[in-house]
């Protein structure tokens, strides 16, 4: 799925400079916890959350994830923004919550790497 994709199914808005819509996630991650994330890496991986810290994006630094979707109207404080597009992490937004904007890429197709 392409990040063009995720965006019109989330109602999402591109945060991050030089947004690559074109780019393809096989798989996705829900989570607040970034220990979460650190125990499920998986390439090709969109990660969905609601933490907008500079964490998130040192952990997506160095799981090679490449694009992020903040939750719940959250926007990442403006050093993880610089820290995104400093490592080529492509950042979005949505309004939607964390369940809700995980199941809809689930309906959309997008499955954590095992679909069920």
């Amino acid at each position: 799925m392409t990040l063009k994709r995720i965006c019109e199914i989330l109602s999402a808005q591109p945060l991050s400079d030089n947004f690559d819509e074109d780019l393809e996630v096989q798989c996705a991650c829900s989570s607040d916890m970034m220990s979460d994330v650190l125990a499920f890496p998986k390439e090709h991986m969109v990660l969905l959350t609601g933490l907008v810290n500079p964490q998130v994006m040192r952990t997506c630094d160095m799981l090679d994830i490449r694009a992020v979707v903040f939750t719940r109207g959250k926007l990442p404080s403006a050093e993880a923004l610089e820290m995104a597009n400093e490592n080529g992490i492509n950042v979005m937004g949505t309004h939607l919550t964390l369940f809700i904007a995980s199941g809809k890429l689930y309906e959309g197709g997008l499955y954590n790497g095992t679909k069920g």
